[in-house]
Protein backbone atom coordinates (compact mmCIF):
# COMPACT_ATOMS: atom_id res chain seq x y z
CA UNK A 1 0.00 0.00 0.00
CA UNK A 2 2.19 2.87 -0.70
CA UNK A 3 1.04 6.17 -2.12
CA UNK A 4 -1.21 8.54 0.18
CA UNK A 5 2.18 8.73 2.67
CA UNK A 6 4.99 10.61 1.27
CA UNK A 7 6.49 13.89 1.86
CA UNK A 8 8.43 13.34 -1.19
CA UNK A 9 10.58 15.82 -2.88
CA UNK A 10 9.54 17.62 -5.96
CA UNK A 11 12.31 19.39 -7.71
CA UNK A 12 11.24 22.94 -8.23
CA UNK A 13 7.82 24.33 -7.40
CA UNK A 14 5.38 22.31 -5.35
CA UNK A 15 1.98 22.03 -7.00
CA UNK A 16 -0.90 19.64 -7.68
CA UNK A 17 1.02 17.59 -10.21
CA UNK A 18 3.53 16.59 -7.51
CA UNK A 19 1.60 17.07 -4.29
CA UNK A 20 0.54 13.43 -3.85
CA UNK A 21 4.22 12.60 -3.89
CA UNK A 22 5.00 15.13 -1.14
CA UNK A 23 2.38 14.78 1.54
CA UNK A 24 3.23 12.57 4.54
CA UNK A 25 -0.03 10.70 4.03
CA UNK A 26 -0.28 10.77 0.25
CA UNK A 27 2.33 8.11 -0.42
CA UNK A 28 0.20 5.73 1.62
CA UNK A 29 -3.27 6.41 0.33
CA UNK A 30 -2.57 6.71 -3.35
CA UNK A 31 -1.56 3.03 -3.68
CA UNK A 32 -4.88 2.18 -2.11
CA UNK A 33 -6.53 4.30 -4.77
CA UNK A 34 -4.10 3.50 -7.55
CA UNK A 35 -5.13 -0.16 -7.59
CA UNK A 36 -8.87 0.26 -7.28
CA UNK A 37 -11.23 -1.47 -9.69
CA UNK A 38 -13.73 0.30 -11.88
CA UNK A 39 -17.42 -0.30 -11.51
CA UNK A 40 -19.53 -1.79 -14.29
CA UNK A 41 -19.85 0.49 -17.28
CA UNK A 42 -23.05 2.40 -17.90
CA UNK A 43 -24.31 4.25 -20.92
CA UNK A 44 -22.28 7.41 -21.38
CA UNK A 45 -24.21 10.68 -21.13
CA UNK A 46 -23.26 13.47 -23.44
CA UNK A 47 -20.50 15.83 -22.36
CA UNK A 48 -22.16 18.95 -20.87
CA UNK A 49 -22.21 21.81 -23.33
CA UNK A 50 -19.69 24.59 -22.63
CA UNK A 51 -20.95 27.81 -21.14
CA UNK A 52 -19.59 29.63 -24.17
CA UNK A 53 -17.25 28.95 -27.04
CA UNK A 54 -14.58 30.92 -25.16
CA UNK A 55 -14.88 28.84 -22.00
CA UNK A 56 -15.07 25.15 -22.73
CA UNK A 57 -14.77 23.40 -19.34
CA UNK A 58 -12.71 20.46 -20.58
CA UNK A 59 -10.30 22.65 -22.54
CA UNK A 60 -9.92 25.01 -19.57
CA UNK A 61 -9.01 22.03 -17.40
CA UNK A 62 -6.67 20.67 -20.04
CA UNK A 63 -4.76 23.95 -20.25
CA UNK A 64 -4.59 24.21 -16.46
CA UNK A 65 -3.25 20.66 -16.16
CA UNK A 66 -0.63 21.32 -18.84
CA UNK A 67 0.48 24.44 -16.98
CA UNK A 68 0.66 22.61 -13.64
CA UNK A 69 2.83 19.90 -15.19
CA UNK A 70 5.07 22.54 -16.75
CA UNK A 71 5.47 24.23 -13.36
CA UNK A 72 6.21 20.91 -11.64
CA UNK A 73 9.08 20.29 -14.06
CA UNK A 74 10.61 23.69 -13.37
CA UNK A 75 13.67 23.13 -11.18
CA UNK A 76 14.34 26.83 -10.77
CA UNK A 77 13.17 27.38 -7.20
CA UNK A 78 13.55 25.53 -3.89
CA UNK A 79 11.87 26.53 -0.64
CA UNK A 80 12.02 26.22 3.11
CA UNK A 81 8.54 26.04 4.63
CA UNK A 82 6.50 24.87 7.60
CA UNK A 83 3.74 22.26 7.76
CA UNK A 84 1.32 21.62 10.60
CA UNK A 85 -0.46 18.29 10.33
CA UNK A 86 -3.55 17.79 12.48
CA UNK A 87 -5.27 14.46 13.19
CA UNK A 88 -7.80 13.41 15.85
CA UNK A 89 -4.78 12.45 18.01
CA UNK A 90 -3.18 15.91 17.89
CA UNK A 91 -0.86 18.02 15.75
CA UNK A 92 2.70 17.65 14.47
CA UNK A 93 4.71 20.63 13.26
CA UNK A 94 7.49 20.03 10.72
CA UNK A 95 9.84 22.28 8.84
CA UNK A 96 11.02 21.30 5.37
CA UNK A 97 13.85 22.31 3.05
CA UNK A 98 13.83 21.38 -0.62
CA UNK A 99 17.31 20.42 -1.82
CA UNK A 100 18.85 19.19 -5.05
CA UNK A 101 19.00 15.66 -3.58
CA UNK A 102 15.72 15.25 -1.65
CA UNK A 103 13.38 17.10 0.69
CA UNK A 104 14.69 17.30 4.24
CA UNK A 105 12.01 17.34 6.93
CA UNK A 106 12.34 17.81 10.69
CA UNK A 107 9.67 17.51 13.42
CA UNK A 108 9.90 20.56 15.71
CA UNK A 109 6.74 20.37 17.82
CA UNK A 110 3.91 18.13 19.00
CA UNK A 111 0.58 19.78 19.83
CA UNK A 112 2.29 23.17 19.58
CA UNK A 113 4.95 22.31 22.19
CA UNK A 114 8.64 22.20 21.17
CA UNK A 115 10.43 18.86 21.40
CA UNK A 116 12.27 17.95 24.58
CA UNK A 117 16.09 17.73 24.25
CA UNK A 118 15.82 13.93 24.10
CA UNK A 119 13.12 14.05 21.40
CA UNK A 120 15.13 16.59 19.44
CA UNK A 121 18.26 14.40 19.44
CA UNK A 122 16.25 11.37 18.31
CA UNK A 123 14.56 13.33 15.50
CA UNK A 124 17.85 14.74 14.22
CA UNK A 125 19.40 11.26 14.30
CA UNK A 126 16.49 9.93 12.25
CA UNK A 127 17.17 12.44 9.48
CA UNK A 128 20.98 12.28 9.73
CA UNK A 129 20.88 8.64 8.66
CA UNK A 130 20.29 9.88 5.10
CA UNK A 131 23.59 11.77 5.29
CA UNK A 132 25.48 8.91 6.88
CA UNK A 133 24.19 6.36 4.37
CA UNK A 134 24.30 7.30 0.66
CA UNK A 135 22.19 4.21 -0.09
CA UNK A 136 19.41 5.44 2.22
CA UNK A 137 19.42 8.86 0.55
CA UNK A 138 19.39 7.24 -2.89
CA UNK A 139 16.38 5.08 -1.92
CA UNK A 140 14.56 8.13 -0.58
CA UNK A 141 15.22 10.03 -3.80
CA UNK A 142 14.05 7.11 -5.94
CA UNK A 143 10.87 6.65 -3.91
CA UNK A 144 10.05 10.34 -4.22
CA UNK A 145 10.67 10.24 -7.97
CA UNK A 146 8.46 7.16 -8.46
CA UNK A 147 5.62 8.68 -6.41
CA UNK A 148 5.90 11.94 -8.33
CA UNK A 149 5.72 10.13 -11.67
CA UNK A 150 2.56 8.27 -10.64
CA UNK A 151 1.02 11.57 -9.60
CA UNK A 152 1.92 13.16 -12.92
CA UNK A 153 0.24 10.30 -14.79
CA UNK A 154 -2.95 10.87 -12.83
CA UNK A 155 -2.79 14.61 -13.45
CA UNK A 156 -2.35 14.14 -17.20
CA UNK A 157 -5.36 11.82 -17.37
CA UNK A 158 -7.82 14.13 -15.59
CA UNK A 159 -9.13 16.09 -18.62
CA UNK A 160 -10.16 12.83 -20.34
CA UNK A 161 -11.19 10.85 -17.27
CA UNK A 162 -13.91 13.30 -16.21
CA UNK A 163 -16.81 15.27 -17.58
CA UNK A 164 -16.51 18.92 -16.50
CA UNK A 165 -19.39 21.34 -16.12
CA UNK A 166 -19.22 25.07 -15.50
CA UNK A 167 -20.68 25.86 -12.04
CA UNK A 168 -20.06 29.56 -11.56
CA UNK A 169 -17.23 31.66 -10.22
CA UNK A 170 -15.88 32.74 -6.84
CA UNK A 171 -13.15 35.00 -5.54
CA UNK A 172 -9.71 33.78 -4.64
CA UNK A 173 -8.88 34.13 -0.95
CA UNK A 174 -6.04 33.52 1.43
CA UNK A 175 -4.79 30.00 0.80
CA UNK A 176 -6.83 29.54 -2.39
CA UNK A 177 -5.62 31.05 -5.64
CA UNK A 178 -4.72 34.71 -5.83
CA UNK A 179 -6.67 36.79 -3.30
CA UNK A 180 -9.39 38.85 -4.98
CA UNK A 181 -9.03 37.28 -8.42
CA UNK A 182 -11.85 35.31 -10.03
CA UNK A 183 -11.77 31.51 -10.00
CA UNK A 184 -13.92 29.33 -12.24
CA UNK A 185 -15.64 26.40 -10.54
CA UNK A 186 -15.91 23.23 -12.61
CA UNK A 187 -17.86 20.28 -11.25
CA UNK A 188 -16.52 16.90 -12.41
CA UNK A 189 -17.82 13.34 -12.57
CA UNK A 190 -16.39 10.13 -14.06
CA UNK A 191 -16.52 9.69 -17.81
CA UNK A 192 -17.67 6.06 -18.21
CA UNK A 193 -16.15 5.99 -21.70
CA UNK A 194 -12.69 6.61 -20.27
CA UNK A 195 -10.41 3.56 -20.48
CA UNK A 196 -7.57 3.82 -17.95
CA UNK A 197 -4.27 2.84 -19.62
CA UNK A 198 -3.05 1.28 -16.35
CA UNK A 199 -4.05 0.65 -12.74
CA UNK A 200 -2.47 3.99 -11.84
CA UNK A 201 -5.22 5.93 -13.60
CA UNK A 202 -7.99 3.62 -12.32
CA UNK A 203 -8.27 5.85 -9.24
CA UNK A 204 -10.03 8.49 -11.35
CA UNK A 205 -12.99 6.26 -12.24
CA UNK A 206 -14.39 6.43 -8.71
CA UNK A 207 -14.05 10.17 -8.04
CA UNK A 208 -16.39 13.12 -8.37
CA UNK A 209 -16.22 16.67 -7.05
CA UNK A 210 -15.09 20.08 -8.24
CA UNK A 211 -12.03 22.14 -9.09
CA UNK A 212 -11.37 25.88 -8.88
CA UNK A 213 -9.31 27.19 -11.79
CA UNK A 214 -7.66 30.55 -12.42
CA UNK A 215 -8.74 30.96 -16.04
CA UNK A 216 -6.26 33.78 -16.69
CA UNK A 217 -3.10 32.08 -15.41
CA UNK A 218 -4.35 28.52 -16.04
CA UNK A 219 -3.57 27.37 -12.51
CA UNK A 220 -5.58 25.03 -10.29
CA UNK A 221 -6.45 26.70 -6.98
CA UNK A 222 -8.35 23.78 -5.43
CA UNK A 223 -9.37 20.18 -6.03
CA UNK A 224 -12.12 18.63 -3.90
CA UNK A 225 -12.73 14.97 -4.72
CA UNK A 226 -14.97 12.34 -3.13
CA UNK A 227 -15.20 8.59 -3.72
CA UNK A 228 -18.66 8.10 -5.20
CA UNK A 229 -18.52 4.34 -4.60
CA UNK A 230 -16.61 1.77 -2.61
CA UNK A 231 -13.44 0.85 -4.44
CA UNK A 232 -11.30 -2.27 -4.12
CA UNK A 233 -7.61 -2.76 -4.72
CA UNK A 234 -5.91 -6.01 -5.58
CA UNK A 235 -9.26 -7.27 -6.93
CA UNK A 236 -10.73 -6.71 -3.48
CA UNK A 237 -8.37 -9.24 -1.92
CA UNK A 238 -5.93 -6.67 -0.52
CA UNK A 239 -8.70 -4.41 0.75
CA UNK A 240 -10.96 -1.54 -0.17
CA UNK A 241 -11.73 2.12 0.44
CA UNK A 242 -15.23 3.06 1.56
CA UNK A 243 -17.59 5.26 -0.38
CA UNK A 244 -17.42 8.86 0.84
CA UNK A 245 -13.64 9.05 1.19
CA UNK A 246 -12.51 12.59 0.41
CA UNK A 247 -9.44 14.65 -0.35
CA UNK A 248 -9.08 18.43 -0.65
CA UNK A 249 -5.95 20.14 -1.96
CA UNK A 250 -5.67 23.93 -2.08
CA UNK A 251 -3.01 26.03 -3.73
CA UNK A 252 -2.17 29.73 -3.56
CA UNK A 253 0.10 32.23 -5.24
CA UNK A 254 2.93 33.23 -2.91
CA UNK A 255 4.47 35.85 -5.21
CA UNK A 256 6.14 36.28 -8.62
CA UNK A 257 3.69 33.82 -10.18
CA UNK A 258 4.93 31.06 -7.87
CA UNK A 259 2.12 28.82 -6.61
CA UNK A 260 2.44 26.56 -3.58
CA UNK A 261 0.21 24.04 -1.83
CA UNK A 262 -1.41 25.70 1.18
CA UNK A 263 -3.66 22.93 2.56
CA UNK A 264 -4.23 19.21 2.09
CA UNK A 265 -7.03 17.27 3.78
CA UNK A 266 -7.45 13.48 3.55
CA UNK A 267 -10.35 11.47 4.99
CA UNK A 268 -10.57 7.79 4.04
CA UNK A 269 -11.79 4.62 5.73
CA UNK A 270 -11.63 1.03 4.56
CA UNK A 271 -9.98 -2.34 5.10
CA UNK A 272 -6.50 -3.74 4.50
CA UNK A 273 -6.31 -7.48 3.71
CA UNK A 274 -10.05 -7.59 4.57
CA UNK A 275 -9.15 -7.53 8.29
CA UNK A 276 -7.21 -4.48 9.39
CA UNK A 277 -9.18 -1.24 9.50
CA UNK A 278 -7.92 1.73 7.54
CA UNK A 279 -8.69 5.20 8.89
CA UNK A 280 -6.94 8.25 7.45
CA UNK A 281 -8.09 11.60 8.82
CA UNK A 282 -5.63 14.45 8.55
CA UNK A 283 -5.25 18.07 7.49
CA UNK A 284 -1.89 19.68 6.82
CA UNK A 285 -1.42 23.42 6.40
CA UNK A 286 1.75 24.73 4.73
CA UNK A 287 3.05 28.26 5.33
CA UNK A 288 6.11 30.47 5.76
CA UNK A 289 7.60 29.83 2.31
CA UNK A 290 11.11 31.19 1.94
CA UNK A 291 13.33 30.62 -1.06
CA UNK A 292 16.65 28.80 -0.52
CA UNK A 293 19.62 28.29 -2.88
CA UNK A 294 18.81 25.84 -5.71
CA UNK A 295 22.12 23.98 -5.26
CA UNK A 296 21.48 23.21 -1.57
CA UNK A 297 22.61 19.69 -0.60
CA UNK A 298 20.63 17.46 1.76
CA UNK A 299 23.26 17.94 4.48
CA UNK A 300 23.10 21.71 4.06
CA UNK A 301 19.31 21.58 4.10
CA UNK A 302 19.34 19.72 7.42
CA UNK A 303 21.72 22.28 8.95
CA UNK A 304 19.40 25.03 7.73
CA UNK A 305 16.46 23.28 9.41
CA UNK A 306 18.39 22.95 12.68
CA UNK A 307 19.06 26.71 12.66
CA UNK A 308 15.41 27.36 11.90
CA UNK A 309 14.39 25.07 14.74
CA UNK A 310 16.65 26.95 17.15
CA UNK A 311 15.28 30.31 16.03
CA UNK A 312 11.70 29.10 16.53
CA UNK A 313 12.48 27.84 20.02
CA UNK A 314 14.08 31.16 21.03
CA UNK A 315 11.39 33.39 19.53
CA UNK A 316 8.01 33.58 21.34
CA UNK A 317 6.40 34.83 18.14
CA UNK A 318 7.78 31.94 16.09
CA UNK A 319 6.66 29.48 18.75
CA UNK A 320 3.16 30.91 18.67
CA UNK A 321 3.05 30.65 14.89
CA UNK A 322 4.15 27.04 15.06
CA UNK A 323 1.19 26.14 17.23
CA UNK A 324 -1.45 27.86 15.11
Amino acid sequence: MGSINCISRRRGRRNFARQFARHPVCAFALPCLVLLLTAASIAAPAQPAPVSSALDPRELMRKAVQNEIKASNNDGAHYLFRGIKTTPQGSTTRIYAETKEATAGLVVAYNGKPLSPQQQRAEEARVERFIESPDELRKKREQEHESAERSLRIMRAMPDAFFFEYAGEEEGREGVGRAGDSLVRLNFRPNPNYQPPSHVEDVLTGMEGYVLVDAVRYRIASIDGTLAKEVGFGWGILGHLDRGGRFVVQQQEVGDNVWEISTMTLKFTGKILLVKSLNINSTEVFSGFRQVPPDLTFAQGLELLKKEEGASAESPVAGKLASN
